[in-house]
């Protein structure tokens, strides 16, 4: 787990690579690799790359980047871990490569020598990295399935950088700063900034199961060699029991040199995760972490008891850390600071990274992803059944705009402001999901952004259309949401905030329920949150497979002094312009 950065000067009329900017974006993002860092520049200057190392698989100067292969062709900058890397190796040296370290990243020169862009799909784990082909003139850039890993990318005339942060790129002085309309929109429509989209007209995300080659001209190709929502569509029979399948994920997870501990809440995700890691390893080596907060203490939000329960039954060591009010506010400042695009989220886990870190950690187990794979939200029953009974308003569009206009100037003192859009925006699929997980919505932007940003920010999204299209080919209302889920409330904002979260402490966070084998494994098993929490082989206590979702509850609001998340994301945004 590290930071990669890099420029790419491609034409003649732009200056060659500048040391000084390559090594500020490197060291700009420190946090994400204390351990280490390094830089290498091409000899006739068009070409820079540069890491921050946070050292977790072989933790000698070996492992080192950037890295180089034997011959000096290939140049390697990568942010991740590749948890089937010893079996890769295995292969290859039979094949007759020869090591010189024991890293993952050295496996990543060899089999991009063996198998070009085709190696991304033999990869289990969680990566972004740039590699330079210098017998093709080319940049490789590419990013795992799911998008755990970021890269962002800044286009010049002449010119790109990438980085991991999009904090990195704007140290860089020829970055065009404008902003990003529909950055700022999709902000405060979802509470995240959608990908591809940042602040800043200049710098996009590279994609979830994407990859970019551009060539000695600045010539791009993108291609994606994973789409969950094909994945879906083409599932095939399960190789695995559900059992077998989680337990190989958990194991993969725990690949490391350094101690791994884990994240421990009350609810079925993390417990099933803890469970399992048990089964693998030695239980009492085990650190589990839990958050506790006074203002949720008897509440059913409260984790801490069951936490508790559930470390016992398990017989891990367990940490708790009580998070006052008066703490919050010391780290406010610095919580916005470390966080590298908006986000309503994410809070709960700069909490606790920033715990795991003081008690020595630098690798933690999270349950994220366990809704979205196992159908665990009410978005999965809600949304459906809201388009359902709305469907009728679709044939009357003029309604549903006329009931939207009457009501959006008042209702909002009465109940939620999105009742105003139920008959505009309810009656399809797409409509319901946004009136569900929106924060704002389309009428409100106005009055946060302006009408020229919010119309041209909405304008670009395009949300009706984009949500609607990604569902294309998609057979169940289950498929669906699925689809919904991960590509935008997992993508756009859980894994993003778990990196930005963790790296701000030098913490990797792992999250073995987003996983690309796990997924395609469970798709034909079609199965529940329960199914999955019965998988461990000493049955979860019955505390813990019984208990209400509540969700990972931070006080952040009551701490605001508001009323909802709405005000919160007023604050973040004004945070960064």
């Amino acid at each position: 787990m590290c930071g990669i950065a890099g420029l790419f000067s491609f034409a003649s009329n732009v200056p060659p690579v500048d040391a000084g900017e390559l090594e500020c974006l490197r060291d700009s993002m420190i946090a994400r690799g204390p351990d280490g860092f390094g830089v290498w520049s091409h000899p006739e200057g068009k070409i820079g790359l540069a890491h921050r190392r946070l050292a977790i698989i072989d933790l000698n100067p070996t492992g080192a980047q950037p890295m180089a292969s034997a011959d000096g062709r290939l140049v390697i900058s990568f942010n991740g871990e590749i948890y089937n890397y010893r079996e890769l190796r295995a292969e290859l040296e039979a094949k007759g490569c020869r090591f010189v370290s024991h890293s993952d990243t050295e496996v990543l020169l060899h089999l991009y020598d063996q198998d070009g862009p085709a190696m991304l799909e033999r990869l289990k784990g969680m990566f972004a990295f740039a590699l330079w082909d210098e017998a093709r003139q080319g940049l490789f850039l590419a990013r795992d399935a799911f998008g755990i890993k970021p890269l962002y990318i800044a286009r010049q005339a002449g010119r790109i950088a990438f980085a991991s942060q999009v904090k990195a790129l704007l140290t860089l002085p020829w970055i065009d700063k404008r902003p990003e309309p529909a950055g700022h929109a999709g902000f405060f429509l979802w509470g995240h900034v959608p990908e591809p989209y940042t602040l800043y007209k200049s710098i996009r995300s590279l994609a979830p199961g994407a990859c970019l080659w551009i060539d000695a001209e600045g010539k791009e190709r993108a291609e994606t060699w994973f789409d969950p929502a094909a994945a879906m569509s083409t599932a095939a029979k399960a190789t695995l029991s559900l059992a077998d399948a989680l337990r190989e994920s958990v194991k993969r997870h725990l690949e490391a040199d350094v101690p791994v501990g884990l994240f421990l809440s009350a609810g079925r995700d993390s417990a099933t995760v803890a469970a399992l890691a048990c089964e693998i390893g030695e239980a009492a080596q085990i650190d589990a972490l839990t958050l506790g907060f006074a203002e949720l203490a008897g509440s059913p939000a409260d984790e801490v008891p069951t936490a508790r329960l559930l470390a016992r039954h398990l017989g891990v060591r367990h940490t708790v850390r009580h998070i006052e009010e008066e703490e919050f506010h010391a780290w406010r400042g610095q919580i916005l600071a470390d966080m590298d695009q908006p986000s309503i989220d994410g809070v709960n886990s700069w909490l606790i990274a920033r715990m795991a870190r003081e008690l020595g950690l630098k690798v933690a187990l999270s349950g994220v992803g366990g809704d979205e794979m196992f159908a665990g939200y009410d978005t999965f029953t809600q949304v459906p059944a809201l388009a359902e009974r709305l469907a009728w308003a679709q044939n009357w569009p003029g309604l549903g705009r006329a009931f939207r206009r009457s009501l959006a100037p008042w209702i909002g003192a009465l109940t939620s402001p999105k009742a105003a859009g139920l008959l505009e925006y309810g009656g399809t699929l797409a409509g319901a999901y946004l009136l569900k997980r929106g924060l704002f919505m389309p009428w409100e932007l106005p009055g946060l952004i302006g009408e020229r940003m919010a119309s041209d920010g909405l304008e670009e999204l395009a949300v009706l259309k984009h949500l609607g299209e990604s569902l294309r080919g998609l057979r169940t209302d289950r498929e669906r949401m699925t689809g919904l889920e991960i590509g935008n409330y997992l993508k756009n904002q859980l894994l993003r905030d778990t990196d930005w979260a963790g790296m701000a402490h030098g913490l990797e966070i792992r999250t073995p329920l987003v996983d690309v084998a796990l997924f395609e494994n469970l798709l034909p098993l079609r199965a529940s949150k329960a199914d999955m929490a019965a998988t461990p082989k000493r049955a979860l206590p019955p505390e813990i497979l019984h208990r209400k979702k509540s969700g990972f509850s931070v006080p952040v609001v009551r701490w605001m002094g508001e009323t909802s998340y709405r005000g919160w994301a007023k604050a973040v945004h004004g945070a960064f312009v």
